[in-house]
């Protein structure tokens, strides 16, 4: 073999060794690199349970006052009934006394 030969053959051995020096390193960052895209998807998933799990509330929240107001104006309605029924009575009777004491 010449000595241009050799010289070929060592500039390609230092060349793969570069490569492989440059692999390894790679390899060596790749769990920490995976380590930090995992914790950011955690993070985010736990974000955004948390939305969800603030908007539910919200919504559960605004369905147990919306049952409220409904109970409270179904008491009131029924207050009202009531009120209206014992006064219709009265006017009953009352219509019945001008229309007898009148006739």
């Amino acid at each position: 073999m010449n000595e241009k030969h050799i010289q070929q053959v060592l500039e390609i051995e230092k060349k793969a060794q570069e490569i492989q020096e440059q692999a390894q390193r790679e390899a060596q960052e790749l769990p920490r690199v995976a380590e930090q895209e995992a914790q950011a998807l955690i993070a985010k998933a736990k974000a955004e349970a948390q939305e969800e799990a603030h908007r539910i509330l919200a919504e559960a929240q605004a369905e147990d006052k919306a049952k409220e107001i409904l109970a409270e104006v179904e008491r009131q309605n029924s207050e009202l009934e009531a009120k209206a029924n014992a006064n219709f009575d009265k006017a009953v009777a009352y219509v019945l006394e001008r229309v007898i004491g009148r006739a």
